[in-house]
Formats: structure tokens, sequence, C-alpha cells
């Protein structure tokens, strides 16, 4: 009889047969034992015989079962296992669909009608094929299982490659979108306060800074995250973003179209571009828009982590349900938004603020309740997207104290550790609060994340024939990222270099 134990701390397990002692060196270490799996096989004489990672037991009468990890049972993502399909559905849409959406109709003004729609279909089969390959590599090793993004990079490329490669674009996609969930939360609470307060007497439309907005939304989403544990416990909220997400999306781009268009626009996009090398650039920066407006890879393996998983009913089946609705519905959302949106504005459109800022610039006739209506719900899924994205940071600060301490965090700490957080981020907010104009550079940055690891980590894990269609298939689509990443990085920087950024460092307008 065998048994297939998962180490993480320094322990001592008992088999009927004989036991096995695991320690603990350093702190490197820990975190590979956290996805290690042992096979244990015992014979008459109480001998133990321990095989690779990959869990198999040897010999045809062998059995084995699975012991969670203790410290698994102390983070925030894998401390509750009690998801579903339902809830997958809620916390990919709600981090699937932002407010970086609405610059899709910027992206259509430099490619056109044509090249606008294939780029973006592309795209949108592109990120949904990787985060398939992401579903099914969560669980590619018998009896391991893969809960954060940055423990498979480890697993496919090696330690130290696998960290170079994901670190960066791991923490910025948390930590970072939590930033610029910041600057726009904050900033549209300041123009819902404006709005509302405009052509009302007793109002003082100036009373609060730039800064100071940023720090009320601050301390709101701490105040949320202080009250959901983990990130299991946050369907609720992940429902509430995901409804306030489609509302908005669904309303700016309805409201535009039904307004008519202004007069003068146009759909040319040779006329955005006073060059043929502008020209160039522009078509590399619809890309990198593009790129950035499909977001939240670096938590499908998180979110596919909250669930229950047997070698009978693994975990990818619910997570695959999820993954079908919630792309149908993002889709429905995205399509319609960049189609309408440049339908509506052309050439007109904002290239700061998007849908968002180009609204209410032409369309001022309009009720200023629906605008408020508008700015609130962009505050209230920021607010949600913002418990999403910060919880792998919450993870990775525990992870840190439980392996040094080998024990689980006290509600005080666990507390401290997110006021912390939220006030690391308002003081990048506010000293960055131009991170905004630089989409196309982070998109570039962060588009192999998304696009180009889970291919070529499918190849590393599951070992395809070469020369198949999946090994071609793979190979072929990373190499093709790695490709598009290095031009629309060196676009990005080109434009700043030549035209420039408003940095304004620590004065948020």
């Amino acid at each position: 009889m065998g048994e297939v134990v998962e180490v993480c701390l320094e322990a001592v397990t008992s088999t009927p047969m004989g036991t096995i002692q695991q320690k603990t060196s350093s702190a490197t270490r820990s975190e590979q034992q956290s996805l290690q799996v042992i096979t244990v096989t015992g014979s008459s004489g109480g001998e133990a015989t321990r095989t690779s990672t990959q869990g198999h037991s040897e010999g045809s009468g062998h059995q084995y079962h699975r012991q969670p990890n203790p410290q698994e049972g102390w983070l925030p993502i894998t401390e509750s296992r009690k998801g579903n399909a339902w809830t997958s559905t809620f916390h990919l849409l709600c981090s699937g669909i932002g407010i970086q959406a609405l610059l899709l109709p910027v992206a259509f003004s430099f490619l056109g009608w044509f090249w606008g729609i294939l780029c973006l279909s592309v795209a949108f089969v592109w990120h949904l094929y990787s985060t398939w390959l992401l579903v099914h590599l969560h669980e590619s090793v018998t009896g391991t299982r893969y809960s954060r993004y940055l423990h498979l990079s480890i697993a496919a490329f090696g330690e130290r490659l696998g960290k170079f490669l994901s670190i960066f674009p791991v923490m910025y996609l948390s930590g970072g979108t939590c930033v610029m969930l910041i600057i726009t939360g904050g900033g549209t609470m300041d123009l819902f306060y404006k709005t509302m307060c405009e052509h009302v007497p007793a109002c003082n439309p100036k009373t609060l800074s730039g800064a100071e907005w940023f720090l009320v939304f601050t301390c709101f989403a701490i105040a949320v995250a202080l009250l959901f544990p983990n990130l299991n416990s946050l369907a609720t909220v992940s429902l509430v973003g995901s409804i306030t997400a489609v509302c908005y999306c669904t309303l700016i781009w309805l409201l535009s179209v039904g307004n008519g268009r202004p007069d003068g626009i146009s759909y040319d996009p040779s006329k955005t571009a006073t060059s043929d090398m502008d020209r160039i650039r522009g078509i590399l920066t619809a890309f990198g828009i593009i790129a950035l407006a499909f977001r939240g890879h670096n938590v499908v393996l998180e979110i596919q982590g909250t669930m229950p998983s047997s070698p009978k009913h693994p975990s990818r089946e619910p997570m695959c349900r999820g993954v079908t609705v919630s792309y149908a519905i993002i889709g429905l959302c995205l399509f319609p938004l960049a189609t309408g949106g440049y339908w509506a504005y052309g050439n007109m459109i904002a290239a700061n603020g998007g849908m968002l800022s180009t609204f209410p610039k032409f369309h001022r006739s309009n009720p200023k309740i629906v605008m408020g209506i508008i700015y609130m719900l962009v505050v209230i899924n920021s607010l949600s997207s913002f418990q999403i994205y910060a919880m792998p940071v919450f993870d990775n600060l525990e992870f840190r104290y439980t392996s040094m301490k080998k024990k689980p965090c006290t509600r005080w700490l666990r507390s401290g550790f997110r006021c912390f957080f939220g006030g690391l981020t308002f003081f990048i907010a506010v000293a960055f609060p131009f991170l905004g104009s630089l989409a196309a550079l982070i998109g570039g940055l962060t588009l192999p994340l998304t696009f180009v690891y889970p291919c070529f980590m499918w190849i590393l894990i599951k070992k395809p024939r070469p020369n198949t269609a999946m090994w071609c298939l793979n190979l072929g689509l990373g190499c093709l990222g790695v490709v598009l990443s290095i031009l629309l990085v060196a676009a990005a920087m080109w434009t700043i270099a030549s035209k420039g950024i408003d940095a304004n460092f620590f004065h948020p307008h």
C-alpha cells in the first residue's frame, strides 16, 4: 500500500508500514516543497521508498491518496476549497472585464474596421486557448496542484528561470493592477462628485485633491479586504463586480450609439498618423491596447485553487464550465463596446481614458444622473477587482510568514499585512499617477504571461511528441507571442521618447 504526501513544513508523517521525515533547510527550499509530492510504498519489512515528484505508485496493486499540505490551509488562496463553477464564473468575470476595455475603440482608430475586428477576434481566441491550457496544467502532475502561477512557472522552467520570467509580470498584474485601480477609482470618484454637484449652489466641487480621493478609495478597498479572509469568500464581491462591469460597459456603448455620431468623424486610420512611421507605431500601440484588455491570467490558477478536487471529480471540470460561461459574457461585452464605440466616435476617440473620457465630452445633454450612475458603477467594479488582484499579494506575504514561523497568521497580523499593502499601493498611485498613459508599454511587458508562457509550459510539462499538432501549435504561438511582445515594448518606448508623457510625479490631477 502506498500514500502520496504533499510536504511543505518540517514534519514527520507516519504510515502503516513506516515513517518518513522531511526537513526544511531554507526559505527557497520551502517554496519548492509546497509543490512536492512523495509516494511512499511499504514493504513487509517496514521499509519506505521515496519516488519522484510525479507521484506514481509502482506496482499494479498499489493505491494512493493525497494528504493536504498543512500550509495550504493557512493561506488566503487555498484556505477554503469550497468553490464551484458559479464562484469561478464570478471571479473570472470580475477579473476579466475592467476599465481597460474602454480603450478598445482607441485601438480600432489605429487599425480600422477590418483589422480591428480581426485582431480583437484573434486575441480573444488566443486568450481563451491559453486559459484552457492553464486550467489543464493546474493538476498536470498526479497528486500535485499548482494553485499559483509562479509555482507552475517554476515547475515548467526551473526555479531560476521560472522566477525570472514570471515574478515581474505576476507581481505587476497583482500589485500594479491595484495601483491602477486606485488611480481609476479615485479619479472616477472625483468625477462623480463634480458631476453630481454641478449647478448645486450648496455643493463645493473642489473639496478634495486628487491624492485625497485616492486615499478615500484606498480606505474603502482595504476596509472591504479586511472583511473577507480568503479568495473563496469573495464570491459575493466578485458577483457585484461582474454585474457592475457588464452594466457600465453595456450602458456606455448603448448611449454612445443611441445619441448619434458627432460631425466630422472619420474611420480612416491613415488620418491619425502624419507619416508611415507614425502609422506603424500606431498599429503596434493598438496591439498593446488589445493585449492589455485581456487580463486575469495571473489569477486563473488561484481561482481554480479554491475548488475541491479528487481523481473522480478533478477541479478542471467545474473550472471549464466557469470559463465557458464567463468568456461568453466577456465576448458579448468587449466586441459591442469596441465596435459601438468606434462607430460612435471614430478617430475622435480620446487616447487617454477612451470611452469614459469621450462620452461626456460629446454628449453633455445627457442627464447628470446617467453619468453619475456610470461613474458609480466604475467605482464599485474597481473596488471589487481590487480584492481579486490583491489576494495573490496577501497570499505571498502570509506565505513568507508561515514559512518562517511554521504557524498560521493571526487575525491581527493578517489585517496588518493588508493595511501595509494598501498604504504601499496608495503611495505608488500618488507618486506615479500617470501610469494609465503607459498602457501600451505595460501591455507589451505583460503579454508573455497571458499569451506566451502557457504555451511553452504545456510543452515542457505535458511533453507532447515533437512535430505533432499540439506541439507545433504551442511552439508557434509561443514564438509569435515573444516576437510580438518585443515589438510592442519597442514601439511603446519609441512613442514615449518621441512624444513624451505627462510625468506628474506626486501631483495627481
